[in-house]
């Protein structure tokens, strides 16, 4: 395998695309808790980042099998013989080390504990829960809602500040649209995995409504992000009116539609999209503010 196929199996070992996503959530919970952004920022961001990794690589190693079931999943390195299984956890260890290392010595011992958290929940909890139960999904979104309280955390925030944990309670509601929407794309592959499913409870028409439902309600948990102190300018408000609207829109018409592969993917880069633009929005804002 020649270097940029090395690259690109590690890339998706750690859930790249997933874990940048961690760090963003991260940097912005530090960003909303500051009052002065410096060089510090580097060390929640890239120690939170590295835990991610490490979960996600842990992760492959844990579903290795029910991987090799799946279409979506079997050219995955693991199931696909690219890698070793063992390779993969001592990827994991690394990464775990290194993460422990910069936040240990970067932040403080808040932010170390609420990372762990985020790694124990995601690989102790989540992960075994999907084989038990179709509705996993809802305790397991925790995973997503700690990594911008750790960046808050080290930031020198409250750990019970209502303006950290609405934000927080915005990425835990999220996922679980964002989830489902998936689930509406692959229920046949996760069946064959051997996971329950909500389509298996659920009419596709149910499903389609119940997730029209919770992505209303993760944008109405963004709009009120002003009565918490999170938005400081007027055109930030506007910005957060507009994307809101957007994405009520999509909604209605993903509650309209046959749920039909393209509109259920339109629907699932929609709420992606919206929640970078709200992390944009927000991060801007607070970067005028302080500067």
């Amino acid at each position: 395998m020649d270097m940029s196929g090395v690259i690109k199996m590690f890339l998706e070992i750690i859930k790249f695309k997933i874990t940048v996503l961690v760090s963003f959530t991260t940097g912005l919970g530090y960003i909303l808790a500051s009052n002065n952004i410096t060089p510090d920022i580097f060390y929640p961001i890239t120690g939170i980042f590295l835990l991610a990794c490490s979960a996600s690589a842990l992760n492959h190693y844990q579903e290795r099998r029910t991987d090799s079931l799946m279409k979506r999943t079997s050219s995955r390195p693991i199931p696909s013989g690219k890698i070793e299984p063992v390779s993969v956890l001592i990827i994991s260890a690394l990464l775990l080390m290194a993460g422990t290392v910069i936040l240990s010595f970067g932040t403080n011992l808040l932010t170390l504990c609420v990372g762990y958290l985020t790694f124990f929940w995601y690989n102790g909890i989540y992960t075994p829960l999907k084989r038990k139960t179709a509705w996993a999904i809802i305790p397991g979104s925790l995973v997503g809602a700690l990594p911008p309280i750790a960046g808050w955390t080290a930031a020198g925030g409250n750990l019970f500040s209502p303006s950290i944990l609405i934000v927080a309670l915005y990425f835990f509601i999220w996922q679980i649209p964002h989830f489902w929407l998936l689930l509406m794309l692959y229920a046949d592959d996760y069946e064959k995995g051997g996971f329950p499913t909500l389509s298996q409870i659920f009419s596709v028409q149910q499903l389609k409504r119940i997730t029209s439902m919770w992505l209303v309600t993760t944008v109405m948990i963004a709009l009120i992000f002003p009565m918490f102190g999170l938005v400081n300018f007027a055109v930030s408000n506007i910005f957060l009116l507009l994307i809101s609207g957007f994405m009520i829109y999509n909604a209605v018409l993903f509650f309209r539609s046959d749920a039909g592969r393209k509109r259920i993917i339109s629907s699932f880069v929609s709420i992606n999209f919206y929640t970078l633009l709200l992390i944009t929005i927000l991060s801007i804002d607070k970067f005028v503010k302080i500067f």
